[in-house]
C-alpha cells in the first residue's frame, strides 16, 4: 500500500502546508502504509503547452521532473495533495503540475485510488483550496477521504489541532485503501465524470489515438 504526499508550497521547511502533508503521511504510515513525500517546488516542471501529443501517444513532449512524479502518481494507491491558499486558489506550482495531467483525466487514471487534501491560509479560507483539490481528484476518478486545514492567523494552538486532524485523515486514508471503502454519495459524480470523458474521447476518435484505444480496451465502460 503506497501513499504519496504532494506538497506545493514554496516556503520549504517553513511551510505550514508541508507540516500538514507530513502529518497526514505519518498517519498513513501508522496504519501500515508505505509513504513518500514530493515537494513540487524543488522540481523543474514545464507548463503544459496544449499540444495534445499525450492524447495521441501517452507521452509528453517535455522532458523534465514531472515524468517521475507522474509515474509515482499512477503507482500510488492513495494520495495527499497539499497547497496553501494563494489568491483563492492553489499555488502556481500545483496548478502547473495539474495542467500536465490532461491525459490522466481524459482516461480517468485515478479510478480506484483514494485521495485527500490539506491546506493552510492566512485567514479562514483554506477550504477554498481543499474543496478545489478534492473536487478535482474526484474528476480524475478518485474517491475522496476528506480534508484538513488551518487558518495560520488563528495561532499555534490551531496549527497543533490541524496537525492532529491531518494525522487522523492520513490514517483514515490508509484504512480506506486497505478496506476498499465505498463512498456511495460520491458515485454519481464519479459516474458523471467518467461518462463525460468517454464521450469526449469518442468524439475525437482516432485523432486522439492513445486515449481512444484506452477506452476501447475497456469496452467504453
Amino acid at each position: 500500500m503506497k501513499i504519496l504526499g504532494i506538497s506545493a508550497s514554496p516556503r520549504g521547511s517553513q511551510s505550514t502546508t508541508l507540516r500538514l502533508v507530513k502529518a497526514a503521511l505519518e498517519g498513513a504510515k501508522s496504519a501500515g502504509a508505505e509513504v513518500e513525500l514530493i515537494d513540487l517546488c524543488r522540481l523543474k516542471i514545464e507548463y503544459c503547452n496544449a499540444c495534445q501529443v499525450c492524447f495521441k501517444t501517452a507521452k509528453c513532449v517535455h522532458k523534465d521532473d514531472f515524468q517521475a512524479v507522474y509515474e509515482k502518481i499512477l503507482e500510488a494507491d492513495g494520495m495527499v495533495w497539499g497547497s496553501p491558499n494563494y489568491f483563492r486558489s492553489v499555488t502556481a506550482q500545483m496548478k502547473t503540475a495539474i495542467d500536465r495531467m490532461a491525459d490522466a483525466i481524459h482516461c480517468q487514471l485515478l479510478t480506484g485510488k483514494y485521495c485527500c487534501s490539506v491546506s493552510s491560509a492566512g485567514g479562514p479560507a483554506y477550504s477554498e483550496v481543499t474543496g478545489y483539490l478534492n473536487g478535482l481528484l474526484m474528476h480524475f476518478g478518485s474517491f475522496v477521504t476528506g480534508e484538513a486545514g488551518v487558518s495560520v492567523s488563528a495561532g499555534p494552538a490551531a496549527l497543533e489541532k490541524a496537525e492532529k486532524e491531518a494525522f487522523e485523515l492520513g490514517r483514515t486514508l490508509a484504512e480506506d485503501v486497505k478496506s476498499r471503502r465505498d463512498y456511495p454519495e460520491q458515485r454519481a459524480a464519479l459516474k458523471e465524470s467518467r461518462e463525460y470523458f468517454m464521450r469526449l474521447v469518442k468524439m475525437h476518435g482516432p485523432e486522439w489515438e492513445h486515449e481512444y484505444e484506452h477506452w476501447n480496451s475497456l469496452n467504453w465502460k
